[in-house]
């Protein structure tokens, strides 16, 4: 019985080998080595019989069937019986040479069965290998291949038959006359030497220790021969390569004798496979292997095949190596192994074969040759040792070689001659340089293009800056060979890029000699024999370096850090002091980025350095060669500006610390001779170094600048510069802009009290000679100068006694500069230098004229305000500029202003600024608006009142600015309202309030603020108007009437924003202060009254509804009458005059009321038939009802309208839900629709016409009126507004209006319930429906408890429930269920109530689509927890029952309900279950198991809940526990392991379930879903694996194998593999 159901098992899975689909044929092998682990010997031979029987079977099925038979075997080798080993045996070798043709896959997996075997049974593997293997008769080539794979699985047991083998096989060699045999016979012999040298390397081991490496040379040799004399010259490349694999082992078996006479052809014959062979690895492992053995048998053939081999190798070797081509870099490894043995044996021939390469110019021959070099040092060191010399000097040429290939190569070669000791040698120090030179290599010029072929270009730097720091830190021999020769490199600008790598090596080298040596100093000068750099030469470039301190990788820290170790040697002073001021810098450092850095701040905090540097040492020696030194360096960095700029501060602070005369004036003479003058950069440095000198030498830097100018050089370089016409006047321009600028700084930085007496008289005299000039860069030098000295004077404890005589002159020097400069673009920066000028000159004495003054700003206005704005992020310098510029503007008109502090010269300001205020540009508006703002403002600071006075022109100004509170540009308005702001608090001062004194009126202006950011025409109206209220409060009576004059003319402003605020300005004064100006107002009606058809301002339609306000409240009805009658849709004018109705309450409520009963007078549609033969009438709205629904929406959107919704929110609500329900899917009249269409399309009608849309919108309008934003907000999120207007989503969106109302307008609930009461008895259905769902809905808010409602809503609902209509029945369940959520612990007070009305729903059988069960099931899942369970357990069988069809239901929503009710079921029954029950709960377990996989998620959610809810009941801990831990919502399930768990544990402790589980997962194999059909066999295989095997009998074998051989036919592959799987698990039936 067992063998025979073994047998059926693995027939039917061995008959599905044949599957179309590869993961279901991997699935059934998976489940044969499954039945094979399980049973070995029964699988394994019924496997057998299958094979023998199926001779026609194709053979990638029968590869299958032996790959798993290998695995088995393979598994379960000691349990093999000899006979089954036998028979095995047989059918491999059966299969493995059936076919003569080869067929690989087929036959190697025979072959790997018969090697599995040989493990164990190799005697009997052999014995059948040698049957067909006989001499004399060629075998299988997969024979061979086995006998060879043998040999190295099974080492021990096959080197005892390799003589037998070797001489069956030997005289088989010349009868091989395919390739593909040869090739096979080469991989044998190839595995066989291999195989043969780990047995003799492993003689303690093996099992015939006697054996000897001679008892195999004689045959060795005689294949040897065949395949190098015969085969090797075959033009099949695979059968060379073959070749050259076996031959590398080969070699070590031949006799010494042997070897040594066929090297001479072997090494030229291998080598020549170079040339015909792309890929080499092989032919070089070999090559490396074949002299290993000439090595190790001490042959001198190698000194003869030398030369042929090193230029061979050398080849091979300069082949560009692929980095992503493992192949090649194999055969680099292979090569390299070959020059290490030639490197160990013949260094000397070696290294003259080499060395001369490097001389080539070819790029491949040198990286070749550097490689190799390299790897010999390494590899072969001791060889090596003496040939140091000889190996540097050839290295001459390689280090002037430009090729980045070469260049990281030799790097290479240096870094390994580092740590073997070279660069000790003479001619190290020339490689030491060679790194350091790499180090500077320029990562933009080193950079490779995007079709480069050179892609170690980029690396080249960054391999050079690692070695230099590695052989400086890790190879201490290295130590006194870099200290302290690489500071010489530290001054020469050549190594300035690898100054960062440097300063690391150096810091790191310094401090290890500090740590033996904490006292001495690290430099030794004596010994140096003058190369090294100075300390003065060191500080100077360190800290000029340090002045760019992110370039380099950061050089700045590290030439920092390089200071601070060598201190002592730069002064003995300086330890302490730069040990706490050192690490400051680097901290600051720290702090920032290259982008957020300001380089004045961090180049001031190194002048600070330098300064306190130089107090410390304070010696007049050391700072005079200090300075020295630095102008010495300073022509180095004439490629560096910003570098060369700052060593110029650099030598100006330095001088400044000196006492010595003459050694400044010495310097500074030697600096104005040899400055380069076209460099704007080197002009600004200069001058900066005269500057910051002029501190603590004033006179002598005037002197030595007088003395230039008269001097002969300065004659000189005039006169050079005339030769060349063409240039000369710009190059002494150039000349004078620095001579220029130098007085500039001087004047700036010099002691206050000695400018004054030397300004006019020493700096500004040499000014004014050059002040005719046409320069650009002169003029802004000239400007510069002035401001310097003008600011210099300001800035003078003495500024207000001091006379200026030459005021005047140099303020029309400076607006003739302004006047000079394009008026359309900003391109330099005179005119804000220009303007600074003036401002400071302004403020002093002598005062200017009053016509001077209004030329000046008239002068600079035009220069400023009609420049076109450059757009936002185009040019970030210009836009700089432009900001620069006007500050310089606004500090100019300030300081003007301050000369005349009084309204008169506050008007002058204003008139000058007028025109540009009412400018039809905006930008020249902001701006004018801008520069108005900061006047008033420095203005109302500096205001002092001596007597109450009045302010006479506020109005004027006040009316000027406040229109501009609306201006279509948005600072343009927040500037106009600062003006006014500012305005309120002069009139205030003017009246007598202090300066600190704050109006709350007036205040309210900075919060209006935040309604003129955005552009909406209604907001900023709105802040119009209330700032128009703020100034009727603050102005004075006399005032109005020029303000309103003044307004009135901003109507015609050509901005109609700052128009219509005119407007909303003047009506509001009107309203605040109309009883001085009452007669005014007809005329103003009348005005916007006539102007209603015209235009849309909004001034005229106010004055227009308020016309109708008046007309309505002498004739409401006739109104109402009339507009209702006007066509439909409503044109605007119409909707703006019903909106006028809204304007006072009482007729608002009046006007609604009428509304109500017009809507309601008539039905709200009409049934017609478009079409005769149409199967259901159309349904039509009639118009009144129509009309009047439009018309409410109207006038309830009036803000007005508020208190007349509120009084009749109840009849509204109501009356707009009906309407809405009444017209879902209803049309408009075929006139009307046309007329939709056409007003859609020219937007003549601003409401919707649809009748469901309209009613909508009314209601949404009237809730918003009614102060129930929050329930229009939520409807709006929700979506809820749209389902309203469809019929599937309007129950939807009812109940999502009655949740919203109950949670935000709980209050007006009772009355709003009243009123839908009384329409439940409506002839229409819908209406019906739709009350229901809001009563429904209502029961799921906990308001029905607050407002006492509940009992009034059951009655009501409980009275509907037969009801005509399904959907109310079905409402009305739903309703009742939602007590549990509002009132749940009143539902144990109705429990049977509310049980019998959930039951009866389960059972109505007029709903043909069950959707009043389905609610009814949802409804007692709700209820299951609250009810009593005395009211429960009569009915829970009978729920049980009724719900367990719907678990398989075609429906999801269904399937989801019925098994999440089973849950609750289960849930109610937790610790009181009765059997009657339990049967029940034992019968859904495997419906559930499997609905896991649901296509559907909450279905499968459901399934989650509900089995958790049965393990409880099913008194299984560990099945409870694990159905917790797996299926928790939200987590995701592991399927499989879950499903394996569960039924463990169902084995385990309810083994009777088997049959029943297993009977009901039958069923489930012809399910709809793919993944339950995946499932269910999944089920049965689980349970079958945990099952103890006496439970089969339980199981109807016969029914399960065949329903799961049926699936696996089945069209799903899932499904297939899961059967398949399945199947492979019966076997613990067998």
């Amino acid at each position: 019985m067992t063998e025979s159901y073994v047998k059926k098992l693995s027939t039917i899975l061995l008959d599905a080998v044949t599957d179309k689909d590869p993961l279901v044929q991997e699935q059934v092998c998976s489940a044969l080595c499954a039945l094979g682990d399980s049973q070995p010997e029964e699988a394994l031979r019924a496997w057998e019989e299958y094979l023998w029987q199926h001779g026609k079977l194709a053979h990638p099925y029968r590869t299958m069937i032996l790959r798993a038979m290998e695995v088995v075997v393979s598994n379960h080798i000691s349990e093999l019986d000899k006979d089954m080993a036998r028979a095995i045996i047989l059918l491999a070798s059966s299969e493995m040479t059936k076919a003569k043709e080869l067929v690989y896959d087929w036959q190697q997996a025979a072959s790997n069965v018969l090697v599995a075997v040989g493990k164990r049974f190799i005697g009997r593997v052999m014995e059948e290998m040698l049957s067909k293997f006989q001499p004399g008769i060629l075998p299988h080539c997969f024979v061979v291949q086995t006998l060879a794979n043998l040999s190295v699985s099974n080492v021990f047991g096959m080197v005892p038959f390799l003589t037998s083998i070797l001489n069956t096989m030997l005289p088989m060699l010349g009868m091989a006359k395919h390739d593909t045999m040869r090739v096979v016979f080469c991989c044998a012999l190839q595995h066989f030497s291999e195989s043969t040298l780990e047995y003799l390397a492993n003689l303690d081991q093996a099992p015939d220790p006697t054996v000897r490496k001679d008892a195999f040379a004689t045959d060795i040799f005689s294949a040897y021969h065949i395949l190098f004399h015969n085969w090797l010259q075959s033009r099949e490349a695979k059968l060379r390569l073959a070749v050259v694999e076996a031959l590398g082992p080969m070699s070590h078996l031949l006799p010494s004798e042997k070897l040594e006479e066929q090297l001479p052809k072997l090494l030229p014959g291998v080598l020549a496979l170079y040339r015909k062979h792309a890929e080499t690895f092989h032919v070089s492992k070999s090559l490396g292997q074949i002299l290993e053995a000439a090595v190790s048998v001490g042959s001198r053939t190698l000194e003869v095949q030398l030369d042929s081999l090193l230029a061979a190798l050398h080849a091979q070797v300069c082949v560009p190596v692929e980095s992503s081509s493992p192949v090649v870099m194999n055969n680099q490894k292979e090569v390299l192994r070959c020059f290490t043995v030639l490197a160990c044996c013949l260094p000397d021939r070696l290294l003259s074969f080499l060395l001369p390469k490097l001389d080539a110019s070819n790029e491949r021959t040198r990286v070749g040759t550097l490689q190799v070099l390299r790897h010999i040092i390494n590899s072969a060191a001791a060889q090596m040792e003496v040939k140091k010399p000889f190996i540097l000097s050839s290295l001459r040429l390689p280090l002037l070689d430009t090729n980045s290939k070469v260049k990281r190569a030799v790097v290479q070669v240096i870094s390994a001659m580092a740590h073997h000791g070279y660069l000790e040698q003479p001619g190290g120090e020339a490689m030491i340089e060679y790194i350091v030179q790499q180090c500077a290599l320029s990562p933009e010029t080193e950079r490779p293009g995007p079709d480069s072929e050179d892609p170690t270009a980029n690396s080249v730097r960054a391999v050079s800056i690692s070695t230099l720091y590695l052989v400086s830190t890790t190879v201490d021999r290295m130590s006194d060979v870099l200290w302290p020769y690489l500071l010489e490199f530290l001054t020469p600008l050549r190594f300035t890029g690898a100054l960062t790598p440097l300063c690391k090596s150096l810091v790191h080298l310094a401090q290890k000699r500090q740590e033996v040596g904490a006292d001495a100093l690290l430099i030794q000068y004596d010994d140096s024999k003058g190369t090294l750099p100075s300390p003065y030469a060191i500080t100077t470039r360190l800290l000029a370096v340090s002045s760019n301190p992110y370039l380099g990788d950061g050089r700045g820290v590290a030439s920092l850090r390089l200071l601070s170790v060598l201190h002592r040697d730069i002064h003995p002073l300086l330890g302490q002091r730069w040990a706490t001021t050192i690490p400051l810098l680097l901290d600051y450092l720290d702090e920032y980025t290259e982008e957020s850095l300001s380089q004045k701040e961090w180049e001031e905090k190194l002048l600070m350095f330098l300064r306190d540097t130089l107090t410390v040492v304070s010696d007049n020696t050391w700072t005079c060669q200090l300075s020295l030194e630095m102008c010495k360096q300073l022509p180095c960095y004439s490629e560096t500006p910003r570098e060369k700029n700052f060593l110029y501060k650099c030598i100006g602070t330095t001088l400044g610390a000196t006492s010595r005369k003459e050694v400044v004036r010495e310097h500074l003479q030697e600096l104005l001779e040899t400055a380069r003058y076209q460099e704007e950069a080197e002009r600004e440095g200069l001058a900066h170094c005269f500057g910051i000198c002029a501190i603590s030498h004033l006179d002598d830097t005037l002197a030595q600048l007088e003395d230039f100018v008269k001097s002969d050089v300065f004659r000189k370089s005039v006169g050079i510069f005339n030769i060349f016409k063409d240039r000369s006047e710009n190059e002494v321009d150039k000349v004078k802009s620095a001579l220029i600028l130098c007085y500039g700084h001087v004047a700036a930085q010099a002691p206050r009290e000695l400018v004054l007496a030397k300004v006019e008289s020493d700096i500004l005299r040499n000014v004014f000679q050059c002040f005719h000039t046409k320069d650009p860069a002169l003029k802004l030098c000239l400007v510069q100068t002035v401001c310097m000295a003008s600011q210099a004077i300001c800035s003078s404890a003495q500024a207000g006694s001091f006379h200026f005589s030459q005021k005047a002159e140099l303020v029309a020097q400076m607006m003739e500069f302004i006047r000079a400069e394009p008026p359309d673009s900003l391109r330099t920066p005179i005119r804000k230098k220009a303007m600074l000028a003036c401002t400071y000159l302004v403020s002093l004495e002598p005062a200017l004229e009053e016509q001077t003054q209004a030329d000046v700003i008239h002068g600079c206005l035009h220069s400023i305000m009609a420049m076109v704005p450059v757009p936002e992020g185009e040019d970030g310098h210009q836009e700089s500029l432009y900001l620069d510029t006007m500050h310089a503007l606004e500090d100019l008109l300030t300081s003007l202003l301050r000369r005349n502090m009084t309204p008169q010269g506050l008007q002058i300001m204003v008139e000058h600024l007028s025109p540009w205020i009412k400018s039809p540009r905006g930008h020249e508006r902001t701006r004018a608006l801008g520069l108005s703002a900061c006047l008033l403002r420095f203005f109302l600071e500096h205001l002092h009142i001596s007597a109450l006075v009045p302010f006479h022109n506020l109005g004027l100004l006040v009316g000027l600015f406040s229109p501009r509170c609306a201006d279509l540009w948005s600072a343009t308005r927040q500037e106009a309202v600062s003006c006014v702001y500012s305005l309120l608090y002069l009139q205030l001062g003017y009246e007598g309030f202090s300066r600190d004194y704050r109006d709350d009126v007036a205040e309210r202006l900075l919060t209006l603020k935040d309604g003129l950011v955005h552009p909406d025409p209604a907001i900023l109206l709105h802040t119009c108007h209330s700032i128009a209220q703020i100034i009727g409060k603050r102005l004075p009576p006399d005032q109005l009437i020029s303000l309103l004059l003044t307004m009135f003319e901003g109507l015609g402003d050509p901005d109609k924003n700052c128009s219509r605020a005119a407007t909303v300005m003047i009506n509001s004064l009107l309203k605040e202060r109309g009883n001085m100006l009452l007669e005014k107002v007809p005329e103003i009606v009348s005005v916007l009254r006539s102007k209603l058809q015209e235009t849309r301002e909004e001034y005229i339609l106010q004055a227009a509804q308020h016309s109708v306000y008046l007309l309505a409240s002498q004739h409401r009805t006739a109104v109402v009458s009339s507009l209702l009658g006007s066509p439909l849709p409503f044109d605007s004018h119409t909707c703006t005059l019903w909106r006028a109705l809204a304007v006072e309450p009482s007729l608002t409520t009046q006007v609604l009321g009428l509304l109500l009963e017009k809507m309601s007078r008539d039905v709200p549609f009409k049934e017609s038939r478009a079409f005769l033969l149409s199967c259901s009438p159309d349904r039509v709205a009639t118009l009144l009802p129509l009309a009047a629904t439009c018309a409410l929406h109207e006038v309830t959107s009036a803000p007005a309208s508020g208190p007349a919704v509120l009084e009749l929110y109840p009849q509204l609500f109501v009356a707009l839900l009906l309407r809405i329900s009444c017209t879902v899917g209803v049309q408009l009249p075929r006139n009307l629709q046309a007329k939709e269409k056409r007003s859609a399309c020219s937007a003549l009608a601003p409401r919707n016409l649809e009748p469901c849309s309209s009613a909508v919108d009314a209601l949404q309008t009237m809730l918003l009126r009614g102060g129930n934003e929050d329930v229009v907000q939520r409807m709006e999120l929700e979506g809820a507004w749209e389902l309203l207007r469809t019929s599937a989503g309007h129950e939807e969106g009812v109940a999502r209006l009655a949740s919203a109302m109950a949670k935000f307008a709980g209050p007006r609930l009772p009355l709003v319930m009243k009123e839908l009461v009384n329409s439940q008895s409506s002839v229409y259905e819908i209406q019906r429906v739709t009350s229901t769902a809001f009563l429904a809905e209502l029961l799921n808010s906990n308001v029905v408890n607050d407002l006492m409602l509940l009992e009034s809503l059951l009655d009501n609902l409980a009275a509907r429930q037969k009801d005509t209509c399904a959907s109310v029945r079905r409402l009305v369940l739903r309703g009742l269920a939602n007590i549990a959520s509002s009132s749940p612990d009143k539902v144990r007070a109705h429990g049977p109530q509310l049980l019998t009305a959930m039951i009866g729903g389960l059972d109505d059988g007029d709903d043909r689509h069950s959707l009043v069960a389905l609610e009814a099931m949802v409804g007692l899942a709700r209820l299951l927890d609250l009810v009593e369970p005395r009211d429960l357990r009569p009915v829970l069988l009978h729920v049980a029952i009724r719900i367990r069809p719907f678990f398989d239901s075609e429906k999801m929503e269904f399937r989801s309900a019925s098994i999440r009710l089973f849950g609750y079921l289960n849930k109610a029954c937790h610790g009181d279950c009765e059997d009657v029950f339990l049967e029940q709960v034992v019968g859904g377990l495997a419906p559930l198991l499997l609905h896991l996989r649901d296509p559907q998620a909450p279905v499968a959610g459901a399934c989650r809940f509900a089995l958790r809810m049965c393990g409880p009941n099913l008194e299984c801990e560990e099945l409870a526990a694990a159905f917790q831990k797996h299926l928790q919502e939200g987590w995701s399930l592991h399927f499989g392991e879950f499903l394996n768990t569960t039924c463990k544990h169902l084995m385990h402790h309810f083994p009777d379930l088997l049959g029943r589980l297993v009977s009901t997962s039958l069923f489930y194999f012809k399910s709809s879903w793919e993944d339950i059909r995946a499932a269910a066999p999944m089920l049965t295989g689980f349970l079958v694996l945990h099952v103890e095997p006496e439970h089969r009998l339980q199981v109807d074998l016969e029914q399960l194998t065949a329903a799961l051989q049926l699936l696996l036919k089945d069209p799903a592959p899932a499904v297939r593999m899961k059967a398949a799987e399945t199947l492979g698990r019966l076997v613990k039936f067998a």
